[in-house]
């Protein structure tokens, strides 16, 4: 009997050990991340709730930094020549008229002895014509003589205008030419104000008709030459706002209005382009030619959302550190994958059929740190 008394309270003593041993068994589980309450407390981690947001409702595109044609000039001659002086470099500004380099041939000196030519013959065969006018009037030349000077006449006053307009092309002043104060070098001024964005004459250099000495562009005028899937297009109107940012150059972002609208679908990947205006205030911060992305706001909606700091992204997927269980001073998280939506500066919404909802608890402080 003692002995049955015995063996049933060791029995129970025993069972009473294995109850507490089981309840202080943390949770065995790879799938789960484990974070004591101290790491919880020394790493400032905090844990949220999905909380409802307002986002915007954008089309996302990309393209460039430009400008209007009209703000671009590309600096060539109509004769060519040798490069005599220049001081510019890239990146250098320009006034309207400014003297931008100067090219030496003898080819210029030539159109202005031509030209001087013509000048003193012009002055013969003005006489000629006209004295042939007077007696053909009166009856005492032919019709022949008449017409024969008035065509040579004609012909001299054509080739003295084209040649005085070539002068001027090439910035030689045709009353200098007649005084006889001939050249051989002229000078190249700027057709617009801006900055030099190419330059490609250096001293010595021949350099054709054909050939691009200089590029100057206004960046006062610059703007976003977007290109828009026709998918897209009709949700895209004037005066919308753009967020752009250049991938390459920093991960800033940068704001703008949608100021024209395309009205044909061009290329293959039939897409019509979208212009749009930039903030002064940035201007100075951009270049001509850079690659930009950007998302048009097309509408505004709500939805659930977490902090941006709270989603893990890896190999194009995106997770949440979903709280599974606290107990024992410890916290359970599991990494579950989320689909996403619309993002914000903060925020970023995480969209139905996923396993996180409005009531769930996540990790949103301390991600990063407990990931790495």
């Amino acid at each position: 009997m003692n002995k049955s008394i015995y063996l049933l309270a060791l029995s129970l003593v025993l069972f009473s050990c294995k109850e507490t041993k089981t309840e202080e068994t943390p949770i065995k589980d790879d799938n789960l991340i484990t974070v004591t309450s101290d790491q919880f407390k020394s790493t400032a981690m905090e844990i949220a709730s999905p909380t409802e947001q307002d986002f915007e409702v954008t089309v996302k595109t990309a393209g460039k930094i430009d400008v209007p044609p009209q703000n671009r000039a590309q600096v060539t001659t109509f004769v060519g020549g040798n490069v005599k002086s220049t001081r510019l470099l890239v990146g250098d500004k320009v006034t309207k008229g400014q003297a931008l380099l100067t090219l030496e041939n003898t080819e210029f000196l030539d159109i202005q002895r031509d030209y001087l030519e013509v000048a003193e013959q012009i002055k013969y065969l003005q006489s000629e014509y006209e004295r042939q006018k007077t007696l053909f009037d009166e009856k005492i030349t032919s019709q022949k003589n008449y017409l024969k000077a008035e065509s040579e006449y004609r012909r001299a006053k054509a080739m003295y205008q084209s040649l005085r307009a070539k002068l001027k092309l090439l910035n030689i002043n045709p009353s200098n030419v007649a005084q006889g104060k001939l050249t051989s070098v002229i000078t190249i001024f700027s057709p617009i104000s801006g900055d030099i964005v190419v330059m490609n004459a250096n001293v010595g250099m021949y350099v054709a008709p054909s050939d691009v000495m200089l590029e100057i562009i206004q960046t006062d005028h610059l703007h976003l030459e977007l290109n828009v899937f026709e998918k897209d297009i009709l949700k895209v109107k004037e005066e919308q706002d753009i967020n752009f940012t250049v991938p390459e150059a920093t991960k800033d972002v940068f704001h703008a209005k949608v100021h024209l609208v395309g009205k044909s679908i061009e290329g293959n990947d039939r897409t019509i382009n979208v212009h749009g205006h930039l903030d002064d205030n940035i201007k100075q911060k951009l270049i001509t030619g850079m690659f930009v992305e950007a998302a048009i706001v097309v509408d505004s909606k709500k939805g659930m959302a977490i902090p941006t700091e709270a989603l893990i992204t890896e190999n194009n997927r995106n997770f949440v550190l979903l709280l599974k269980e606290n107990k024992n001073n410890s916290y359970f998280f599991k990494k579950v994958p989320v689909e996403v939506g619309e993002r914000s500066e903060k925020f970023v919404e995480i969209l139905s059929g996923t396993q996180v909802n409005s009531s769930s608890k996540i990790l949103v402080k301390g991600v990063f740190d407990l990931v790495n």
